[in-house]
């Protein structure tokens, strides 16, 4: 596989492509349980939600990692070179919520000699909503 023209491009100090995702919506929320095995009741019954002292339901934080997972699989033209991702959750992110996943590169370092040596590409990363509020931070590590 060739690499990808952004991540062969990577410099340390780069910014990566930001990811905007359209607003959250509901029935987002509904999917992700199911096709994460999630079924909290707090991210999908606005009782439960509520009774719980949220002032609505919420989505779940893995959804946030996806979303940075997307990202560094963009960067990479695929999923594979992605070789490890670590995240923090910093804050909810709401129904109508709109999330824009970043990073930067934070090191390369070489992997193997010669002219075809590999490089291993650090990154931080994060996600904020409409309000620049951080609601996700963490790093990975890239194979290029």
């Amino acid at each position: 596989m060739r690499t990808p023209p952004v991540l062969h491009e990577l410099q340390v100090g780069s910014a990566l492509p930001e990811l905007v995702k359209p607003p959250i919506e509901r029935i987002q929320l509904v999917k992700y349980a199911g096709a994460s095995g999630d079924f909290n009741r707090i991210h999908v019954e606005e009782g439960f939600a509520t009774a719980a002292g949220y002032q609505s339901v919420f989505a779940h934080g893995m959804l946030s990692m996806a979303f940075l997972g997307e990202l560094c699989a963009r960067v990479c033209g695929g999923p594979g070179p992605v070789r490890e991702l670590k995240v923090r959750f910093k804050a909810i992110t709401w129904p109508g919520d709109v999330i824009t996943c970043g990073g930067t590169v934070t090191a390369i370092e070489p992997v193997g000699d010669g002219a075809s040596a590999a490089r291993r590409i650090k990154v931080s990363l994060w996600c904020k909503n409409q309000a620049g509020e951080v609601t996700c931070e963490g790093s990975a590590e890239l194979a290029a």
